[in-house]
């Protein structure tokens, strides 16, 4: 991991979360973005304190030796990407504060939230395990 990267720790199971992170991954012309599916196999990550579970409750990146969680990831990574201004709101106290609550909600519910989007719009990408998609939680 180089001192400048982004390393996202994410779900790989969960439709949008693969959706965001490959369209990141489209955009870092600069290659300062890697990406850790939280599903390889072995997965620890225990020397800054990240552990599976936890990490499976929220977003985490490592940044500059720096922890950053939930939309601090989201923002970071698409500020690397040169896309800032999307996601700039984020940064603002009360809207921070506001979409904070509405993203661990969401990632409480990633799964169904998730599949009920693929299902009906085509949004994002399926999880499939052998040959079955959509797994009941």
């Amino acid at each position: 991991m180089a001192f400048n990267t982004l390393t996202i720790f994410y779900d790989g199971e969960c439709p949008l979360c693969c959706m965001e992170m490959d369209k990141l991954k489209t955009l870092d012309a600069k290659g300062r973005i890697d990406l850790v599916d939280l599903h390889t196999a072995g997965f620890e990550f225990h020397c800054l304190g990240i552990e599976k579970a936890t990490a499976m409750r929220m977003l985490h990146g490592l940044y500059k030796g720096e922890v950053l969680t939930a939309l601090d990831v989201t923002h970071k990574a698409w500020q690397l990407v040169g896309r800032g201004f999307w996601v700039a709101p984020l940064q603002w106290p009360v809207v921070k504060q506001v979409a904070h609550g509405v993203y661990l909600g969401f990632a409480k519910y990633r799964h169904p939230i998730s599949n009920f989007f693929h299902k009906r719009f085509g949004i994002g990408k399926p999880h499939c395990e052998d040959g079955v998609c959509y797994r009941k939680l």
